[in-house]
């Protein structure tokens, strides 16, 4: 049967529920639960999980929203589901786990036997660092929505109440490229709503107006972006605004690999960019209150045939289609980026392509 929406209330448990980080709540499934049931499920292990996750929703501040380390994948992981492309799961659990310090260095003669259409492309096994896969990898490109994943890290960096409501401003709508957006001026959500609007959905007024909302304003969540790449070691890339839609927001496909190992750190991001859909009640004193039906925009993670733990696509006209994702596959993490395919089609046939190398590739 198909699974129901998550509710506003569950959203809201979820985020606070990640920044207690036990190995309770580090099982938190949203919308990608094996349950066949009809609704979604958010197991914290206890038989009244609901109950649970209101009393904390309503007794924490839910200022805290931590991530697991500082970036540079020194603590072992949860992974996300560990079964190979015959599942259409994309739950969550602890009892399967890997270390994502690279223990290996780009370059392997171990490489995937495919070739690929488009322009930038980086495969990397997540367990010994190593490449098993480049095309002009290290060439600085744009990469369009990629960038909401670091979006997404320095808000989580800041430790905000993610039950915050956030009132979207008609400047949110303003950027350097005209899009398109289910968004109007005046629409209020919390910014746990927010976040996963931007990361599930790619909507750009909603990462423009989480980074309006920052400590210090607009321009000092610019200079956070641009310093948390620089901590990861990015040396290509450079953020001009959190969208994406700032052709200046560029990076190879190797340096997106750190920030895609980077983001993997944090269990929101890993949960709401795989989120499949979600129904949001948008508040707005001039217009009327609506729901906000979205679908993530990873055809991928819509599906569900693959195991993807995170993902995040992107378009611009300068950038091509683009995404991100880590995968994992006979129990080996495997992380992918691909830039500047000239169309869906060659996006995803490269992703898919690469995906079932992995599932046919020999491990030790």
């Amino acid at each position: 049967m198909k699974q129901l929406p998550l509710t506003k209330q569950q959203l809201i448990a979820a985020m606070i529920s990640l920044s207690l980080g036990s190995v309770a709540q580090a099982a938190l499934t949203i919308n990608g639960s094996t349950d066949t049931g009809s609704s979604a499920r958010m197991s914290w292990g206890g038989a009244d999980s609901l109950s649970e996750a209101r009393n904390i929703m309503y007794k924490s501040n839910g200022s805290a929203i931590k991530k697991v380390d500082n970036g540079y994948g020194t603590t072992n992981l949860t992974n996300a589901n560990s079964n190979n492309f015959a599942s259409n799961s994309n739950s969550f659990n602890t009892s399967n786990r890997y270390n994502t310090t690279y223990r290996g260095a780009f370059g392997s003669s171990d490489m995937i036997p495919i070739s690929t259409d488009s322009r930038s492309v980086a495969v990397i096994d997540a367990e010994t660092g190593e490449s098993i896969y480049e095309k002009d990898a290290d060439i600085a490109r744009p990469i369009a929505s990629i960038s909401k994943l670091m979006t997404a890290m320095v808000v989580l960096d800041a430790g905000l109440d993610m039950r915050e409501e956030i009132t979207l401003d008609p400047e949110d709508f303003v950027g350097p490229k005209r899009a398109s957006s289910n968004l109007k001026a005046g629409d209020r959500m919390n910014r746990a709503e927010i976040l996963l609007m931007a990361l599930m959905k790619s909507e750009n007024p909603a990462a423009k107006t989480l980074a309006r909302h920052y400590p210090g304003g607009y321009n000092a969540f610019i200079r956070a972006m641009n310093r948390k790449a620089q901590d990861l070691g990015m040396t290509t890339a450079f953020f001009g605004d959190p969208t994406g839609l700032d052709k200046r927001n560029v990076a190879s496909s190797n340096d997106l690999v750190k920030m895609v190992r980077a983001a993997g750190n944090y269990d929101v991001i890993r949960r709401f960019s795989t989120t499949k859909s979600y129904d949001f009640f948008v508040s707005n004193y001039s217009n009327g209150n609506r729901t906000y039906k979205a679908n993530n925009t990873s055809m991928l993670v819509r599906a569900g045939d693959y195991p993807i733990g995170i993902s995040k696509t992107g378009f611009i006209n300068e950038a091509g289609r683009c995404v991100v994702m880590e995968t994992r596959v006979n129990n080996r993490p495997a992380i992918i980026v691909i830039l500047g395919a000239n169309s869906s089609a060659t996006r995803w046939g490269d992703a898919k392509n690469i995906l079932n190398s992995l599932a046919t590739r020999r491990t030790v």
